[in-house]
C-alpha cells in the first residue's frame, strides 16, 4: 500500500481546524460581493441583532440557514451579497445602559441627553465587537465591507426621508390616542410589545345612583381607580332592563360629577350586569365609545403611574395604592357592595415587566389602512412575497387585514429623533429633513421613533436608498430571501413589506423562509427563569461550529420548532469524525495524485459505477431540496450518502483494488475517490464550512478556496442504473449474511459454507462477475452460486431480490450447544409469560391499577409471548421437527 504525506492530523479536532480559518476567508475577500455584471445577483440582508448582548441559539440557527443559502449560491455562480448589520434596539439598549448607570449610582437624568447618548454609543461599540466575534466563530460568510447600523448616517437619512414623505402624504399624524403605556420606562409600547399574563385580581361591583333619585345602576370593574375619569355609563340600546334609562344621568360616586347613560352596541348584555362604566382616557374600547358619543376624556394619572390633579384627594398616590384606598372609601359609602375573585389577562411590558396602563397620550402615528391595502393587494399578484411554509401567509394577511394605526413615537433618548420642531411661541409644527433656519425659535420633538420604524427600511436603506442611483441599490435590491422566526412576522416582516412597496414600488424580498423557536429537549421555551438556556459559543467550544451548524440546520422542517439536544450535537460530531477519518484514509492512498491526473475513463468496477451513480443522485436531490429550503431532508440525504454509501461501502470495497497489484485499477480507484470526495465536500460545505475547507485543501483541487469552488453538477455520462442495481443486490447479500452471523453469534472471522441459489442467468452473471466482493465481505470457506444447487436440511436462509442465501448450520454453530442455550432461553420467557399472566388474571390488580399500568402489562405479555414463540420455532428447526 502506497501512502501520501498528509497535513491532516490523525485526530479530528474541530478547534484546531477552525482556528484561523475564518480570518483567512475574510482576508481573501471570498465573502465580498463582486458587482460582476456577468453574474446574477443574489442578496440576503441579515436580520440585524440588537446591540444588547450575546447572540443566542435562535440567532445561531437563523444565521446558519442564511449562511447555507449564500455559500451555496456563491458556489452556483451568483454574485452574492450577504449584508451584515445591527439594530440600535431603542428600548432594550437604553434599558441595559440605564441598568449599568444604576449600578454606578447614576441615572440618565444625571448625565443629560447628550452624555447619555454618548454612553450608549460606547455600549454599542463594545457589544458590536462581541457580536462580530460570535459571527466569526459560527463561520458566517458576511460582506463586512458593507456592514450597516440602524443609527448610522445613511440609515438615519433614509428614516428622515420616510417620515417626512409619509407626513406630507397625510400618512403620519399626531393625535390623542389610548396607547399601551409603560409607567416604569415612561414610554409608549406597540400592541406587540405587550405580554399578557393571567393575574389573580378582583371584580369590584358598585352601584352608581341615578341623578333623579329613582334608583341606581350596577356596574363592575377590575380597575376601580379609573372611575375618577368616568364620563358615562353605557348599556346596550336593545336591553329591555335599561332602554328607558338612556339619556338619564348618574352621579359619579366620590367625585360627585353628573355623567350620562348612553346606548352603545359595544356592551355585551349577557356579561355581568349588562352596564359598563366608560373611561375614555384609560381604556381603548371606552375611547372608541367616547368618540361615538362625544364624551370628554379625563386623564387621572401621571406618566409614572401616580394619580394626578384630576384624581382629587388621591393625587400623588401610586395607582395601586389608590385602588386600595378608593375601594375602602367606596365600601364606607355603601357604593361598593361586592368583591369577587377574578383571574384575568393583564398586559405587561415586554421590556420592564411593569403592568401596562392604557393611557391617553399625544403620540405620532402611521395611518396604516392605505399601506396595508397595498401590501394585501401584492399577495394577489405574480410578484408577491412567497412565504415558506405557505401557511404563514395567512398569519401575515390576517394581521394586515385587521391592522390598527401604528404608534411610532417612543419616549426615549436612544434612537432616531423625530424630525419635527415646534415653534416656541406659536406652537406651529415644522416637519422636514432639516431644522428650520431660525432654530433658536424652535424646539425639536423630544421623542424618538420606534425601533421597528428604522428596521422596516432595512432591505433598502442598507443599499444606499434614498439615493436610487446607488450602485448597490440598483444591483442588489430587491433581495432574494429573508430568513426569520415566526415570532416576528408582525413586528418586522409585515412592516418591511409595506414600507418596501411604498418607497421602492417593489417587494423587498422574493421569499421569506420562516423557522420556529429553539426549545429545550423537553419542548419548553428557553428562558432565564427556567435556567434551560444554552450558549451556542459553549457548544462550539466543545463540539466545533460545524457540529452545531449541521444539527441546527437539519434538525427540523421549515416553520417548525427545534428541540435542542446535546446528544444530537454529539452525534453530529461523530458524523464529522467519520468524514475526517474516511477522507484521511482516501488521501493516504492517493499517492500524490494531482487534479490534472484525475481520470474517470478507465475500466470501472461495479462499486465504482455505483458510487458515481449515487453521487449524481445525491447532487440532484441536494440541489433540488435546497432550492425548496428543505434542509432537514438535505441533511438526511447527505448523511446517508456519506456515512452509508461512501464510508461504509465504497471505501471498504475500494480497499480491494488499492491493496492489489493492478496499477490500472488503483489509478481509477484513486481518481474516483478524489472526484467523489471533492464533490461531496462541496455539497457539504454550506453546512459544515470548516471541516470541508480543511479536507478540500488537502485534496487534489483547483482554485483558492472551497467557498468559491463550483457547485457540483450531475454528470449524466457517469450514471449507470444497471451497476446500481447490481450493487444493491451485492449489498443485500452481504447484509443478509452479516445478519445471520449476528443472530447465531458467529463472528465474521470464522469461515462458513455459503450457497446462493439464483432465479435467473442475469443474477447468476452478476454474482459470478462480482464474486470477489462476496468472498471479501462474507468470508465463505466454500461459495456455491447457481440455479440448481443442493440445499441442506438444516440451514439459515434469507431471501434477497432474485436469489436465496443459504448458510448450512453445521458450519455456523454446534447444534447441540445451540439447542441447550435456546431451551434455557425458552424457560426464561415461559416464566415471564406465567408471571405477567398471573398478574393480569388477578381481579384485585386489574380493578385497582391505573389504566396505563394495565396497558403496560398487556404490552409485556404480548412481547414475551412473541419471544417465546420465536425461540420455540428455532428449537423445532434445529431438531428438524
Amino acid at each position: 500500500m502506497e501512502t501520501n504525506e498528509l497535513s491532516m492530523p490523525t485526530k479530528y479536532d474541530p478547534n484546531s481546524i477552525e482556528k484561523g480559518r475564518y480570518d483567512w476567508w475574510v482576508k481573501g475577500k471570498f465573502f465580498e460581493a463582486q458587482s460582476d455584471d456577468k453574474k446574477e445577483p443574489y442578496t440576503i440582508v441579515i436580520p440585524p441583532p440588537n446591540v444588547t448582548g450575546k447572540l443566542h441559539l435562535g440567532h445561531a440557527w437563523d444565521t446558519t440557514l442564511q449562511d447555507i443559502l449564500t455559500r451555496m449560491k456563491r458556489m452556483q455562480g451568483y454574485d452574492v451579497l450577504w449584508l451584515p448589520g445591527m439594530d440600535h434596539a431603542g428600548i432594550a439598549t437604553q434599558a441595559k445602559v440605564e441598568e449599568k448607570l444604576r449600578n454606578e449610582g447614576k441615572s440618565r437624568y444625571d448625565l443629560g441627553r447628550e452624555k447619555f447618548v454618548e454612553e450608549t454609543w460606547k455600549w454599542k461599540e463594545e457589544y458590536a465587537g462581541h457580536i462580530r466575534e460570535q459571527w466569526a466563530k459560527l463561520g458566517l460568510g458576511l460582506d463586512y465591507s458593507r456592514e450597516r447600523f440602524t443609527l448610522d448616517e445613511g440609515l438615519s437619512k433614509a428614516v428622515r426621508e420616510v417620515f417626512v414623505s409619509l407626513y406630507k402624504k397625510g400618512l403620519i399624524y399626531r393625535g390623542e390616542y389610548i396607547i399601551n403605556w409603560d409607567p416604569s420606562t415612561k414610554t409608549a409600547l406597540s400592541d406587540i410589545e405587550v405580554i399578557y399574563k393571567d393575574v389573580q385580581g378582583a371584580f369590584y361591583h358598585m352601584r352608581y345612583p341615578l341623578a333623579d333619585g329613582s334608583g341606581h345602576i350596577e356596574i363592575a370593574t377590575t380597575r376601580p381607580e379609573t372611575m375618577l375619569g368616568d364620563t358615562a355609563v353605557a348599556v346596550h340600546p336593545e336591553d329591555e332592563r335599561y332602554k328607558h334609562l338612556i339619556g338619564k344621568t348618574v352621579i359619579l360616586p366620590i367625585v360627585g360629577r353628573e355623567i350620562p347613560i348612553v346606548g352603545d352596541d359595544y356592551v355585551d348584555m349577557e356579561f355581568g350586569s349588562g352596564a359598563v362604566k366608560i373611561t375614555p382616557a384609560h381604556d381603548p374600547n371606552d375611547f372608541e365609545v367616547g368618540n361615538r358619543h362625544n364624551l370628554e376624556r379625563i386623564l387621572v394619572m401621571n406618566e409614572d403611574g401616580s394619580m394626578n390633579d384630576r384624581a382629587g384627594k388621591y393625587k400623588g398616590m401610586d395607582r395601586f395604592e389608590c385602588r386600595k384606598q378608593i375601594v375602602k372609601d367606596l365600601q364606607e359609602q355603601g357604593v361598593l357592595f361586592k368583591i369577587e375573585d377574578h383571574l384575568h389577562s393583564v398586559g405587561h411590558s415586554e421590556r420592564s415587566g411593569a403592568v401596562v396602563e392604557p393611557y391617553l397620550s399625544t403620540q405620532w402615528f402611521v395611518k396604516m389602512q392605505p399601506l396595508a391595502d397595498a401590501a394585501i393587494a401584492l399577495q394577489h399578484k405574480d410578484d408577491k412575497v412567497h412565504f415558506v411554509p405557505e401557511r404563514f401567509e395567512k398569519t401575515y394577511l390576517h394581521w394586515m387585514e385587521n391592522i390598527r394605526d401604528w404608534c411610532i413615537s417612543r419616549q426615549l433618548w436612544w434612537g432616531h429623533r423625530i424630525p419635527a420642531w415646534y415653534h416656541k411661541e406659536t406652537g406651529e409644527v415644522h416637519v422636514d429633513h432639516e431644522p428650520p433656519a431660525d432654530i433658536e425659535n424652535w424646539e425639536q420633538d423630544k421623542d424618538v421613533l420606534d425601533t421597528w420604524f428604522s428596521s422596516a427600511l432595512w432591505p433598502f436603506s442598507t443599499m444606499g436608498w434614498p439615493d436610487t442611483d446607488s450602485e448597490d441599490y440598483k444591483r442588489f435590491y430587491p433581495t432574494a430571501a429573508l430568513v426569520t422566526g415566526y415570532d416576528i412576522i408582525f413586528f418586522w416582516v409585515s412592516r418591511m413589506i409595506f414600507q418596501g412597496l411604498e418607497f421602492t414600488g417593489e417587494r423587498p424580498f422574493k421569499d421569506v423562509l420562516i423557522h420556529g423557536l429553539v426549545r429545550d429537549a423537553q419542548g419548553r421555551k428557553m428562558s432565564k427563569s427556567l435556567g434551560n438556556g444554552v450558549d451556542p459559543m459553549d457548544v462550539i467550544d466543545k463540539y466545533g461550529a460545524d457540529s452545531l451548524r449541521y444539527f441546527l440546520s437539519t434538525g427540523s422542517s421549515p416553520g417548525q420548532d427545534l428541540r435542542f439536544s446535546i446528544e444530537k450535537v454529539e452525534a453530529t460530531w461523530n458524523f464529522a469524525n467519520k468524514i475526517w477519518n474516511a477522507s484521511r484514509f482516501a488521501l493516504m492512498n492517493m499517492n500524490g495524485l494531482t487534479y490534472d491526473e484525475i481520470d474517470l475513463t478507465g475500466e470501472k468496477s461495479v462499486a465504482d459505477k455505483w458510487i458515481l451513480t449515487r453521487l449524481n443522485e445525491t447532487i440532484e436531490t441536494v440541489t433540488r431540496l435546497s432550492d425548496r429550503y428543505e434542509f432537514g431532508e438535505v441533511g438526511r440525504v447527505l448523511y446517508n450518502f456519506i456515512w452509508d454509501d461512501f464510508c461504509d461501502w465504497y471505501i471498504e470495497m475500494a480497499k480491494l483494488p488499492l491493496y492489489s497489484d493492478d496499477e490500472a485499477a488503483k489509478k481509477t480507484t484513486r481518481s474516483i475517490l478524489a472526484y467523489v470526495l471533492d464533490n461531496t465536500m462541496r455539497l457539504l460545505h454550506p453546512f459544515m464550512p470548516f471541516i470541508t475547507e480543511e479536507i478540500w485543501q488537502n485534496l487534489p483541487h483547483q482554485g483558492e478556496s472551497i467557498t468559491v469552488a463550483k457547485w457540483p453538477e450531475v454528470s449524466p455520462e457517469l450514471t449507470d442504473h444497471d451497476a446500481a442495481a447490481e450493487m444493491k443486490l451485492l449489498v443485500e447479500i452481504i447484509r443478509s449474511v452479516r445478519n445471520i452471523r449476528a443472530e447465531v453469534n458467529t463472528p465474521l472471522s470464522k469461515k462458513i459454507k455459503m450457497i446462493v441459489k439464483v432465479k435467473d442467468d442475469r443474477v447468476l452473471h452478476t454474482l459470478e462477475k462480482n464474486r470477489s466482493y462476496i468472498e471479501r465481505f462474507c468470508n465463505p470457506e466454500e461459495l456455491q452460486v447457481g440455479k440448481d444447487v443442493p440445499t441442506p436440511d438444516k440451514a439459515m436462509t434469507a431471501v434477497v431480490t432474485g436469489a436465496e442465501i443459504i448458510l448450512p448450520l453445521e458450519g455456523l454453530i454446534n447444534i447441540e450447544e445451540e439447542i441447550a442455550r435456546l431451551e434455557k432461553e425458552l424457560d426464561k420467557w415461559s416464566k415471564e409469560v406465567e408471571r405477567v399472566q398471573k398478574k393480569l388474571s388477578n381481579e384485585g390488580f386489574v380493578k385497582k391499577a391505573p389504566e396505563k399500568v394495565i396497558a403496560e402489562e398487556r404490552a409485556k405479555e404480548k412481547d414475551y409471548l412473541e419471544k417465546r414463540a420465536t425461540v420455540e420455532s428455532r428449537i423445532k428447526e434445529l431438531k428438524g421437527e
